[in-house]
């Protein structure tokens, strides 16, 4: 276990020589907080008293902002609209470090926002009472997609890998994926993806970050238990001709299915005492991809992502796991709580 542990530290100090592209749609995460006053009398709903708004970056952003304070060198490849949100994007990629020199805006295009509304008082554990999502009507603009496959070619060249975010915004079109793996052929990038609705137009990829209920709808096949999950997986690596699919299980860890080797079953590190899910793939992907373009084995790179996604669910909103999280949760063998020193 002392050398097992030893290979992952050592995995980790590779991240910050580590460069990564993630090319997906980038989404505004806004948390509305306020503290219940009394049942409306217009409808049988809870009024709220707003205390305060935050925005946070969602969906490929998340993932950006993980490889960045992973340590590895990143640059987001999306586009927003022309609007209060997009602006507001670029403002929160700056603010974190991350450079914008691959977001294309495009006029009349909504940036998508996630909006959860949050009820709960100052010392209270705040829940989610509703989400509005606003999301664009369809794909970019030709002129857009032009964009976004000049900046990919432009960008991209030195990277290590590219992290496909796809949260079925459209910002990753067909052509777009398809300059994606051109690219990753010419320079020997790995290539990751996580899908949220079209996971099947992804195909030869280096690996894949489903979930265990999506393994389920793209097979056909229920996963009942270990035999059956690696069952469905593998046959999901054949149709997606890809080399690892990496399977999400919720509080039962990971599983890694390899194209020409085993399955690995992980089990969730720490316990189960989950404060919030929300963005936790983007950490496991982008904690995972990091690994691998670190040379890290994939069992070992997929030990990494499970570390950090038991670190990010016991934070609170949209959130991120940086080096230093990772190295105290290896040398104490669980997640330190998030306001807890270790």
């Amino acid at each position: 276990m002392t050398s097992d542990r030893a290979r992952l530290r050592e995995a980790i100090t590779r991240f910050p020589s580590k460069s990564v592209v993630v090319v997906g749609d980038l989404i505004v995460d806004e948390y509305l907080y306020g503290k219940p006053a009394r049942i409306s009398r217009e409808a049988p709903v809870l009024i709220l008293r707003f205390t305060e708004r935050e925005a946070r970056l969602g969906g490929a952003a998340n993932a950006s902002h993980n490889v960045h304070t992973l340590g590895a060198r990143v640059v987001p490849i999306g586009v927003v609209g022309s609007d209060a949100a997009g602006e507001e994007m670029f403002a929160l990629l700056r603010a974190a470090g991350i450079p914008t020199d691959g977001v294309a805006r495009e006029p009349g295009r909504p940036t998508p926002i996630k909006t959860r509304i949050m009820a709960g008082g100052y010392r209270s554990t705040r829940q989610q009472v509703v989400r509005v999502d606003r999301e664009p009507p369809a794909g970019p603009e030709p002129a857009t997609e032009d964009a976004l496959c000049a900046r990919l070619a432009a960008l991209a060249h030195g990277a290590d890998a590219i992290i496909v975010s796809d949260y079925g915004y459209g910002a990753v079109t067909p052509r777009l994926y398809h300059e994606v793996q051109a690219l990753a052929r010419q320079t020997g990038a790995i290539v990751t993806v996580d899908s949220r609705y079209e996971l099947p137009r992804f195909r030869g990829a280096t690996a894949a970050t489903p979930n265990e209920p999506e393994v389920e709808s793209l097979t056909g096949m229920a996963v009942d238990d270990e035999l059956t999950l690696e069952k469905a997986s593998r046959q999901l690596l054949d149709r997606l001709e890809t080399r690892y699919l990496l399977v999400t299980r919720g509080s039962r860890g990971l599983a890694l299915m390899e194209r020409e080797g085993g399955a690995t079953l992980i089990p969730v590190f720490g316990s189960d005492e989950i404060a919030d899910v929300t963005g936790a793939g983007d950490t496991v992907i982008s904690a995972f991809t990091v690994a691998l373009a670190g040379s890290a084995r994939p069992v070992e790179a997929a030990q990494l992502a499970n570390i950090a996604g038991g670190i990010v669910v016991m934070k609170r909103g949209t959130a991120t796991v940086d080096r230093r999280e990772l190295l105290e949760a290896l040398a104490h063998g669980r997640p330190r709580r998030p306001g807890h020193d270790a």
